[in-house]
């Protein structure tokens, strides 16, 4: 297993320190968490699209909550009531419950979701305030006072 060290990094930087750990977080496994399967699609210049398949799951069996830049969808089913005289021979369709965790870049907020045909949509859109956006300095030139020397006329 290999290991990075950090923290010579974490003194000669500053304001980057959840780079780092963001670093850390990535040479350690997810636990080989593979269910439910998603895609994560650009859809304009700031704008994304998370698609997760969950299908037999309804709107009321799923929470999506974004706090602090992870977005975390949960899905739950509910106990379905077993139909009179049928029995389930093969289950294909996962049931099970899940949750998924996305970080989120700064100022990334979801704008919505939608569930349609067994596909979650979550939608999120990068909104950087004004004073983040790269701005043009205008360079002023330094007008130099020109010294005069006054010298009296010879007479």
């Amino acid at each position: 297993m290999r290991s990075v060290d950090f923290s010579p990094l974490y003194r000669s930087t500053v304001g980057f320190d959840r780079l780092f750990s963001m670093l850390d977080q990535i040479g350690q496994p997810d636990g080989g968490q593979t269910y439910p399967p998603y895609n994560i699609e650009r859809t304009g210049e700031d704008a994304y699209r998370v698609t997760m398949a969950v299908a037999g799951f309804g709107e009321n069996e799923i929470s999506i909550e974004a706090h602090r830049n992870v977005l975390t969808v949960k899905g739950e089913k509910s106990e379905e009531s077993a139909n009179e005289g049928s029995e389930l021979l093969y289950r294909g369709i996962a049931s099970r419950a899940f949750e998924r965790r996305f970080q989120l870049a700064d100022h990334v907020e979801v704008t919505g979701a939608t569930l349609k045909n067994g596909l979650l949509h979550v939608d999120l859109k990068r909104n950087i305030p004004e004073e983040m956006k790269p701005r043009k300095i205008a360079i002023a030139t330094a007008a130099k006072p020109s010294k005069q020397i006054e010298a009296k006329a010879a007479a």
